[in-house]
């Protein structure tokens, strides 16, 4: 499957972006790290941040001293790193410029015994960490008051110590911002802040804009978020913050997702290796994507950024093959029209698709042999009998697998008195399956009554509800 080349091709572009970054520079890296409570002879990993996943870079053993030591010729890419055992993370530091440098902590509670030499990057990291987690400390007992009291004037003096407190780690932030507008970790924190957003206008009628708030932080929602920074692909903040742009800020409909995945690219495009991630993964994510008609942005990407060179790390044999799974997938896409078919019934009686006249035509590839199929056909069968039927709605059901006898005796068992078609040639079969990209059965398209596709992929549970809802929505557009 196409899925797991471009699942391949993935991993081989972060091993290519490794390569790259991290060759030849004879500065290298020396790191060394001392936990107070590890064992002599305890391995440790070294990882890294990327994207959606975490990555090992190194591995080191504890010495006599507690020591671990990470050192090579070459510098790694900047970001955020971690060490971890035993799958557990122990804590994370910053991979900046500069990469000879000490830490040393006690696992117990290293953000306030961590002692660092030789970063500061780390040492501002730290400080932060040990700022908030003391004003942490003070404001724990007083939301907990603040939950467990109903006097009134309890209340506003513990909000307010609350909101002193706020008060207090946006200064702090603040500043480190300010003096520090070089630094990486400055970068970071201020990329954890959420935009302010302004009161909302009033309108002609004498009410707020109740849609200004939305709009507003959605246009500024990477206000303090650089995605022309590489460094912020090497982060743990980089994905949630795409993630939640895609699917809270964006209506989940093609059109509106396929400008979401344009504004995203093109806001990376100043940085050639963030540009290449983004490409990478919304193609990804989209093309293996469950929702039904995500499949759309798949294609739309593949003709904006692959048929036009743009993706111009990708080799002329993978480009060819992402280029024909799109070709492929855009004739049957929510909206278009169904690809005209006709096959014969189980008396050789030709019946086309098109020649089926319904409200709703309801399309099933399916294979009599198959577990799965043996039990979604009889639930189609119930909810064909007990209401599609009464709705004029037809079933134009294609036998997947040429098997003719156990094929008209699971029709004649389970009295399948619907449209039952196969396709006795083999070669013309395949063709069909790979027309409508058949890959698993059973596998359910929803036709209307001009054949357009209006849902695909379904289960028989999803369709009598959908049906209701698409009648509803005409009724609606009658009045």
């Amino acid at each position: 499957m196409i899925m797991n080349k471009l699942t391949q091709t993935l991993i081989l572009f972060c091993m290519l972006l490794s390569s790259t970054v991290l060759a030849g520079d004879p500065e290298g890296h020396d790191i060394k790290i001392k936990l107070k409570g590890f064992k002599e002879g305890t391995t440790c990993i070294l990882g890294n941040y990327y994207g959606d996943s975490k990555r090992i870079a190194d591995s080191a053993k504890v010495d006599v001293n507690g020591e671990m030591t990470f050192k090579g010729k070459d510098k790694y890419p900047q970001g955020f790193y971690f060490i971890f055992h035993a799958s557990k993370i122990y804590f994370e530091f910053v991979m900046d410029k500069g990469q000879h440098f000490s830490m040393e902590m006690d696992t117990v509670d290293y953000i306030s015994s961590i002692k660092v030499k030789g970063s500061e990057e780390n040492t501002t990291l730290y400080n932060y960490q040990r700022f908030i987690s003391a004003q942490g400390k003070i404001a724990h007992p007083i939301q907990d008051e603040l939950k467990k009291t109903k006097n009134k004037d309890s209340i506003k003096i513990l909000t307010e110590k609350i909101t002193s407190i706020d008060k207090e780690v946006k200064a702090y932030m603040d500043r480190l911002i300010k003096n520090s507008s070089t630094s990486f970790v400055s970068k970071f924190i201020k990329a954890t802040q959420e935009v302010e957003t302004p009161e909302a206008p009033v309108l002609s009628n004498g009410r707020k804009d109740s849609l200004f708030s939305f709009y507003y932080y959605k246009n500024h929602f990477f206000d303090n978020f650089d995605l022309t920074d590489e460094r912020m692909l090497f982060t743990p903040l980089f994905q949630p913050k795409i993630k939640q742009y895609l699917d809270n800020l964006t209506s989940p409909i093609p059109d509106s997702l396929n400008v979401a995945a344009d504004y995203l690219i093109e806001k990376s495009r100043a940085s050639t290796e963030v540009f290449k991630y983004m490409v990478y993964w919304l193609t990804y994510n989209f093309e293996s994507s469950k929702i039904m008609g995500q499949d759309a942005i798949f294609v739309h990407l593949v003709k904006k950024y692959y048929v036009t060179h743009q993706a111009y790390w990708v080799d002329s044999t993978q480009l060819a093959k992402i280029e024909q799974r799109a070709l492929s997938m855009e004739p049957i896409l929510i909206g278009k029209k169904a690809p005209p078919i006709s096959m014969v019934d189980s008396v050789n009686k030709p019946v086309s698709l098109y020649d089926v006249k319904a409200t709703y035509t309801i399309v099933i590839f399916w294979d009599s042999e198959c577990g799965h199929c043996q039990k979604e056909v009889p639930k189609l069968k119930e909810l064909y009998d007990t209401k599609l039927k009464a709705m004029g709605i037809h079933v134009y059901a294609i036998a997947t697998e040429e098997k003719p006898s156990a094929w008209k005796k699971f029709i004649l068992e389970h009295k399948l008195d619907w449209i039952n078609v196969h396709q006795p040639d083999d070669y013309k079969r395949a063709v069909i399956k790979k027309i409508y990209d058949i890959q698993t059965t059973p596998y359910i398209y929803l036709l209307d009554e001009n054949k357009i596709i209006k849902a695909k992929h379904l289960d028989v549970e999803q369709l009598g509800p959908l049906i209701d809802a698409m009648e509803k929505d005409k009724k609606l557009k009658k009045k």
